[in-house]
């Protein structure tokens, strides 16, 4: 160590070097360390960060300042990995031709995992290269041991007093471990039917020997036993062993047990993946929508029609009564739910529980679970498919409330409310019921998935759903009602939705009732923010046949709680409270962004609450320069490919002397920032695929700035941004050529053509593993050339950084047009393999900023610099009463952290096992609850907001059809 810091000392180039290579590669792996987010990349990540990180260092003169040359062990590591893959391929063919025909057991069928293998043939090849690291390859049989009949007290603590002897030698004892704990089989000659066959070792002599030894190589005994246990492992658990422990079929098994230990919740929705299907399935289904189903087919039309079919129906289907003669009711909203598992859930379990015990003050307040649930739309994320649904909306659901022991998951209901048995009609159900309506992602399939999974079906858990179409009005007690409304993507309701509700306003609702206003959308926030106008349906249904009897309008879609009143003026107020809450389990969004609004339908109002407050949501904000990638490691696909294309007709730099040759500090930054600047009149004037590239990306820059701010703005701010991601790719790829060069004056690469590591070890092998039979040779004859060849191929494509060097170094000298095709695409994919490693990092960072600069100070981008952080906390829910006097008292519950890892719940076990009954009749309903049990919702949640909305004054008598008289 001191001979390599004092020869790098003095030159600072090498320092630089290997900062800029560990730490990209640190920051490139950083998403992975300590935490497995996804086992196929970061498995992926993991051995290629090992691959082209080892191809790189062992370039430099680090572990050639230590004496040490790694070329031995890779070129044997590479050697190893390849026969191993091959013989336990070979293996597992022939393994599965006998199950084949029978002759083992049918359980052996299940394929290995490819994975799996070349795992374990790099576990064995490392083995084996420490074990050559140490132990070398000499084939020494050690003394043999001592005769136990004369072993005794004496003579044990005479050879433990040998062993402690050496201990003090490590060099004695690491000679005795290598000859005897790991000394070869014997000699070939013992086994003459294999004489031929083995690998042989080094001589065990001093000085020259008369002839070749016949002793097995002990690297090959090594090996052949590592194999050995593999395929006595998989024999013994595929055929006999796993049959016997494991009954059942191994896929079932292992379902069962997975079931059993933890849920199977799915992690938050990727929305910067460049690689998930389900986002590209729900852009496909949004094109289709808006081309199709906006202004030329609308399911809420075809729901109208429907319920024309059966004279009578239209008024059943939409108008529920059932719950209007309760003294007291209830009842809960919320919105925006299916995203990740875990919050979904724990909103769901606070949901499900028979009542929560909260602290107001000083004191403890019990608010009962409610009658009714209300979800305000978009019940899984990203489309509405049948796994979204399933896995994303009903899962949590049933988990935390669990549907009747009768219910079947495929069940369509032809006729609601399919009552459970022994209930005559709908008011007489005592158990918790469900209303829903659509969002926007529930309508990128034309609605069909809402209609399949909540208008035809009767059960979400426990709760029942009475509900026969996407929009409904619900009489509650004590003259209040509730208008569900869907809002389609028009973000507005038909003319047929529009005439049943004003219809209903007419003939139903008193003058001095109370109405509940529920979309998915907040017009009130979003054309605020977007300086727009929708919703005009809804704002005529209410300004022109409510008139001041919408007491309160709820929605989702904005993923915050912000609760608006109206501040008290002269003239009419027409709705008196703006709530939104779409915390029910999707990502968090930004508070800070709406601190402004105060303007709605002419009236001033005040923010009087907001969750998270204004301060906690500018903060989180900050999470993106950082965290970005940590969240969204999925867009390394696209960044790294954006990137490449940008500097790719830059590629190689040739002329690098004036930044290599310079002096001062300061000059080496002019020399290289000033060729960064000729690197991009380049790409401007002479670059075909890296121009291209940089217009694309800039129109897409520009377009992706929100149509809120002016075109000149959005112009500058699309053209900062591409500023900066052209900067950074042109930086990284003059350090990556300036590695390149240093690497390349310093005889480090290109210096014996593309095969060096081959030809290195081919000499090696010769002296190292002599093979007095010809064995080697015949194998190359028996395979027409293919064993030198793979192995040959194989350490030329290990060894990266020297095949860019070499065609690099032909390029500079021959020019471009001197590769052939399959020549450039080889030059061009081995500087990919480490730009992209180094640009991912970058690129993540520069969005990132880019994300938080755009949200904290132009308050713009507020779903996509939020969405990209996918935060699972700040949930909540609004709990509602309406009193014995007709008050409407309002609760929002809240938990600030969402618990990651969940167990089974012990007492809703026991409870399940002591007695049958409805899930919503039990004490403990909901499945599963928090591993840490301070972190479980339950003892978490808090009150964020509480406010009481007064009934209209009484009138003196009220009529049947519900219009008012004195």
């Amino acid at each position: 160590m001191h001979t390599l810091i004092e020869k790098l000392d003095n030159n600072i180039k090498w320092w630089s070097m290997y900062a800029c290579l560990l730490g990209f590669f640190y920051f490139f792996s950083s998403p992975f360390i300590g935490k497995t987010i996804k086992p196929s990349y970061s498995n992926f990540s993991r051995w290629y960060i090992v691959w082209i990180l080892i191809a790189a260092v062992y370039h430099l003169p680090s572990f050639l300042s230590m004496g040490v040359d790694m070329r031995m062990n890779l070129s044997l590591f590479l050697s190893i990995y390849l026969s191993s893959i091959l013989f336990l391929l070979f293996f597992h063919i022939v393994f599965l031709g006998l199950w084949y025909l029978g002759l083992i057991s049918h359980l052996a069928g299940r394929r290995p995992e490819i994975l799996t293998i070349l795992q374990n043939c790099a576990v064995i090849s490392v083995a084996c290269c420490v074990f050559y690291s140490h132990c070398g390859n000499r084939a020494m049989l050690g003394q043999r041991p001592f005769d136990r009949k004369a072993l005794n007290w004496f003579s044990f603590w005479k050879e433990r007093k040998t062993w402690l002897a050496k201990l003090l030698h490590m060099n004695e004892l690491k000679d005795q471990v290598c000859s005897s704990w790991f000394a070869p089989v014997g000699s070939a000659s013992d086994y003459p039917l294999l004489s031929k066959w083995v690998i042989y070792g080094e001589l065990a002599c001093n000085g020259s020997c008369p002839g070749s030894s016949d002793e097995i190589s002990p690297i090959y005994s090594l090996w052949a036993t590592f194999i050995g246990l593999y395929i006595a492992n998989y024999v013994v658990e595929r055929s006999t062993g796993w049959a016997l422990t494991h009954p059942l079929p191994v896929e079932e098994y292992e379902k069962l047990k997975k079931n059993q230990m933890k849920p199977d919740f799915l992690d938050m929705v990727p929305w910067y993946s460049g690689t998930s299907a389900d986002l590209f399935n729900t852009v496909f289904d949004l094109l289709v929508s808006v081309t199709l189903f906006v202004g030329r087919f609308d399911m809420r039309m075809m729901q109208a029609a429907m319920s024309r079919v059966h004279e009578g129906a239209h008024e059943h289907d939409l108008f529920y009564d059932h719950l209007s003669e309760k003294e007291d009711l209830w009842f809960d909203f919320m919105a925006d739910t299916g995203d990740g598992g875990n919050s979904s859930y724990a909103v769901a379990r606070l949901l499900a529980q028979p009542s929560l015990q909260l602290t107001r003050d000083d004191s403890v307040i019990t608010l009962p679970r409610g009658d009714l649930l209300l979800i305000g739309g978009d019940l899984a994320y990203p489309n509405p498919s049948e796994f979204t649904y399933e896995k994303r909306f009903f899962c949590p659901f049933e988990y935390a409330l669990q549907p009747p022991a009768w219910y079947k998951p495929n069940h369509i209901a032809v006729d609601k409310p399919e009552l459970p048995e022994g209930i005559p009609e709908l008011k007489e159900y005592n158990g918790p019921q469900c209303f829903l309506i659509p969002g926007n992602h529930d309508w990128f399939d034309g609605l069909n998935t809402f209609m399949r999974y909540i208008c035809h079906k009767s059960w979400l858990g426990g709760w029942f759903m009475p509900q026969k179409k996407s929009y409904f009005a619900l009489q509650l007690p004590k003259r209040w009602w509730v208008f569900g409304l869907d809002l389609s993507l028009h973000s507005d309701i038909d003319v047929y939705q529009f005439k049943f509700f004003s219809e209903l306003v007419k003939n139903k609702i008193g003058e001095n009732d109370s109405v509940i206003i529920m979309t998915h959308e907040p017009h009130w926030l979003l054309d605020w923010y977007w300086n727009g106008a929708s919703g005009e349906n809804v704002s005529h249904l209410i300004l022109d046949y409510l008139k001041g009897r919408c007491k309160l309008r709820i929605a989702g879609d904005l993923h915050h709680y912000m609760r608006h009143s109206c501040v008290p003026s002269e003239g009419p107020v027409h709705v008196q409270h703006l709530l939104v809450n779409g915390c029910g389990g999707a990502f968090l969004h930004p508070t800070h962004v709406f601190s402004n609004f105060s303007k709605f339908n002419g009236k001033t109002y005040e923010c009087k609450a907001a969750y998270p407050c204004f301060d906690d949501s500018s903060r989180i904000a900050l999470g993106n320069i950082l965290k970005f990638r940590k969240k969204n490691w999925q867009f390394d696909f696209i960044g790294g490919i954006i990137y490449f294309v940008l500097v790719f007709s830059t590629f190689p730099q040739c002329e690098l002397d004036h930044i290599l040759q310079d002096d001062s500090f300061s000059g080496h930054l002019r020399s290289f920032f000033g060729t960064v600047w000729s690197a991009f009149v380049y790409v401007l004037e002479h670059s075909s695929v890296s121009l291209a590239g940089l217009l694309i990306l800039l129109v897409a820059a520009i377009v992706f700035v929100p149509s809120k701010l002016p075109r000149k703005k959005r112009a500058i701010i699309g053209i900062l941004h591409v500023s900066a991601h052209l900067t950074a790719a042109l930086i990284l790829m003059l350090l990556l050529e300036i590695g390149l060069e240093t690497c390349i004056r310093h005889k480090l690469l290109a210096t014996s053509g593309y095969h060096s590591l081959y030809q290195w070890y081919q000499s090696v092998e010769i002296e190292h593993f002599p093979d007095p039979t010809g064995l080697r040779s015949r194998i190359e004859q028996w395979t027409f050339g293919l064993y030198p060849a793979c192995i040959k191929y194989l350490m030329s494509a290990f060894d990266v950084p020297e095949v860019m060097a070499v065609t690099r170094s032909n390029i500079c000298e021959n020019g471009i047009q001197s590769l052939s095709r399959g020549g450039a695409v080889i030059y061009y994919a081995s500087v990919f393999l480490y730009f992209w490693v180094f640009s991912t990092p970058v690129v993540s960072l520069v969005f990132g900023s880019y994300l938080y600069i755009c949200i904290n100070w132009l308050h713009v981008h507020f779903d996509e610099a939020f969405s990209s952080l996918r935060i699972a906390n700040y949930k909540s829910f609004t709990r509602f009463h309406i009193n014995c006097d007709g008050d409407l008292e309002v609760f929002t519950l809240a938990v600030d952290k969402v618990p990651k890892e969940w167990k089974l719940d012990l007492d809703w076990d026991v409870e399940g096992k002591q007695q049958q009954q409805s899930s919503y009749r039990r004490k403990y309903p909901s499945k599963w609850c928090a591993s840490a049990g301070q972190q479980d919702p339950v003892n978490t949640v808090r009150i964020v907001d509480e406010f009481v909305i007064r009934q209209t004054e009484k009138p003196d008598f009220v009529t049947s059809n519900g219009s008012v008289s004195h």
